[in-house]
């Protein structure tokens, strides 16, 4: 049956924490029917004013609606929230942050219960949920044809990204990417604490800094493409062995204005590792097979 603007495929919701109420309230004012369950009742009464169904206990939830979402704190709540309930026929989408590993595990312990398996990995914060301008979205891994099947549903909350069969894909994607942004907030917490004791503005830095972030971010798809060829000097522009010798202005500065190294020396130390391995030609990329055990 399709969706139409009258019936619209129904939700089973397991979990109303902040992003799980956010989930819930988009779905409901998309007129999807939606029974929620959450372990502290009292988070399901508003969403019972606006038309949700309550269930009194996850396997209540569970049996509700083929389609269940599963939104909790995390992998073992999921195994907690569930155990006794009949998945049988039930096609589970795992919103729950998680490990690959965990993942990959839930699914092959969805399947053994008669479940279909669908990871997702959320890249928003709950005000981004039901707004599409605010370029949320949520990664998804699994089954293609219950991706397929629900694309239309989950899409309401948040845009979607299928990133493949592998059930811990969707995982590994959100901690990459979000790896990536705490590795520039650690470069910006650097920045302000270099300026923290001098009478500059650190909201007239702030537009020097984020345009600086922008500019610099295109170096990503360089990287990406000489880690796909194996070739870490093509077009390098300032070579590692360049780039190390200048290491230590940036390490004084900090000892100058009393600010600890601690966020940038490890990075440096990779650089000086791969430099002496002999990659001073290369760009920055052959830090990365350093990290890699």
């Amino acid at each position: 049956m399709t969706q139409t603007t009258v019936e619209k495929s129904p939700v089973s919701l397991l979990g109303l924490g902040a992003m799980g109420t956010a989930l819930a309230r988009t779905w409901l004012a998309a007129g999807h029917p939606l029974t929620v369950w959450n372990r502290t009742p009292a988070r399901t009464t508003l969403l019972a004013a606006h038309g949700a169904e309550v269930a009194d206990s996850a396997a209540e939830a569970v049996a509700a609606h083929a389609l269940v979402v599963v939104c909790l704190l995390d992998d073992a709540s999921v195994e907690e929230a569930l155990a006794g309930t009949d998945l049988a026929g039930r096609d589970l989408v795992n919103l729950t942050t998680c490990t690959p590993a965990q993942a990959r595990d839930r699914a092959e312990w969805a399947h053994e219960r008669g479940a279909r398996y669908l990871d997702g990995g959320i890249m928003a914060v709950p005000p981004m949920i039901g707004v599409p301008a605010a370029g949320g979205y949520v990664f998804y891994s699994g089954s293609r044809e219950l991706f397929d099947r629900h694309q239309e549903t989950l899409a309401v909350p948040a845009g979607t990204v299928y990133v493949g069969r592998d059930a811990g894909f969707a995982a590994l994607h959100d901690m990459a990417l979000l790896s990536a942004m705490y590795g520039m907030f650690a470069g910006a917490a650097h920045a302000f604490a270099l300026i923290r004791k001098e009478d500059i503005d650190p909201v007239s830095l702030a537009p020097l800094l984020a345009d600086w972030l922008v500019a610099m971010a295109p170096a990503v798809h360089r990287t990406a493409e000489r880690l796909r060829t194996g070739d870490y000097t093509q077009g390098v522009v300032s070579g590692l062995a360049m780039q190390v010798a200048g290491t230590p202005a940036f390490l004084s500065t900090a000892e100058e204005q009393g600010v600890s190294p601690e966020l940038i020396r490890p990075y440096f130390e990779l650089m000086r590792r791969r430099l002496a391995e002999g990659g001073g030609e290369e760009d920055l990329t052959g830090v990365i097979d350093l990290l890699v055990r």
